[in-house]
């Protein structure tokens, strides 16, 4: 039987599906997100009880219905992880699609849930979904798809197409306003565009131009303003969210002041959400958060090293996206929570409670597994010259 190499595993040609997806599956980075869930139910259990009480709803209420979107999310995953390339480019592009359709219409159509920020589209049932959620994975897969063709002879101009998708992603998003997802989308496209061998000065002229359109917001938007007027204080006001947050933070310590026994849980309306981090900052200590901190760092560090190598433009360049795009939006809930950034609206992925939030982490990461899984490196022509599909 013919016996093949993929990176450094070696898998039999008449292998099974499940069992040549397990040898060439980055496991670590796996069981690196099933940890980050378990962190998440761990919070919810304390975060979100006071929320059901208020609400005159179950104790774990709000823990059960995460459990459940964590189970999707998971079978998303999984499911999405065993695809090829070629299949994760399609699924990249038929999403993007469906979910700028939707981002589109969300003005007639959305709801703000008097959070003074249309973003969500209410689903029969009591249920609602977020589409930006859903589209960022699925625009990063779009436009690697783009940036790798236009690495072709003769191939389309793929990074102007790319420029103009993110163009139009970040107005549309800034429109709701969501300032955070626009930036996070902004980050990940300037991210691919210099995997794909974009010329630095292009780089500091968007970034230029993201300067200016931050200084006209500020001056266009009262919430805007509001936010960054708050980062720059030079005191925290301890009534909001910020300074409960800060506070919380102060008080856990490098080992918290016990399971339970937090406060800040009670004071947050978003402490199961944006702020949960200050959850387990108070209840479990600076230990948790390192170990939170080490879950994340590990997917994206393994995953950008699997992908070193990788001759495909494609794989590359959405893989690095997926995986840094993964890594800031962390790095953003947690930089807010401890004042390094301004307030954002930004869940931690696989942590927070929301099953928009969840889901979509459950898809980007089952590309970004399907991406970076053990595979032959054939000559880079060979990889130029494949069809588009």
């Amino acid at each position: 039987m013919t016996e093949m190499v993929f990176g450094t595993t070696p898998v039999r040609a008449g292998d099974p599906i499940l069992p040549r997806w397990w040898r060439t599956l980055d496991r670590w980075s796996l069981a690196c997100v099933l940890g980050l869930f378990a962190v998440g139910l761990l919070l919810g259990l304390a975060a979100s009880v006071p929320l059901a009480e208020k609400n005159g709803l179950p104790q774990f209420y709000y823990v059960t219905r995460q459990a459940v979107f964590g189970a999707m999310a998971l079978v998303v995953m999984l499911v999405i992880s065993t695809f090829s390339p070629r299949m994760v480019r399609r699924i990249g592009v038929l999403g993007f699609l469906a979910a700028l359709v939707v981002l589109v219409a969300l003005p007639f159509i959305g709801t703000d849930f008097g959070k003074g920020a249309v973003r969500w589209l209410r689903l029969p049932g009591g249920m609602s979904v977020q589409p930006s959620e859903f589209l960022k994975p699925c625009f990063v897969a779009i436009c690697a798809w783009f940036m790798a063709a236009s690495q072709e002879v003769g191939g389309p101009p793929g990074k102007t197409f790319s420029f103009g998708l993110a163009v139009i992603v970040v107005l549309l998003l800034a429109m709701q306003p969501d300032f955070g997802q626009a930036s996070l989308v902004l980050f990940s496209w300037c991210v691919m565009y210099f995997i794909a061998g974009a010329p630095l000065y292009l780089l500091g002229g968007v970034m230029g131009l993201a300067c200016i359109g931050g200084v006209f917001a500020y001056g266009a938007s009262e919430h805007f303003a509001r936010r960054i007027n708050g980062f720059l204080a030079a005191e925290v006001d301890p009534r909001t969210q910020l300074g409960y947050a800060t506070n919380a933070i102060q008080e856990g310590g490098f080992f918290g002041v016990g399971v339970g026994e937090g406060s800040v849980k009670w004071s947050l309306p978003d402490a199961h959400t944006d702020f949960i981090i200050a959850v387990a900052a108070e209840e479990y200590g600076l230990i948790l958060v390192l170990i939170i901190i080490a879950l994340y760092a590990t997917i994206v560090v393994r995953s950008l090293l699997r992908l070193q190598d990788e001759r495909d433009p494609f794989v590359r360049i959405a893989g690095t996206g997926l995986a840094c795009a993964f890594g800031v939006q962390a790095l953003i809930n947690m930089g807010v929570a401890v004042r390094l950034l301004p307030a954002k609206g930004m869940t931690l992925p696989f942590v927070s409670y929301g099953g928009s939030s969840v889901i979509a982490s459950g898809i980007a990461m089952g590309m970004l597994l399907a991406l970076t899984r053990s595979r032959p490196q054939g000559r880079i022509g060979d990889v130029l010259g494949r069809g588009r599909g």
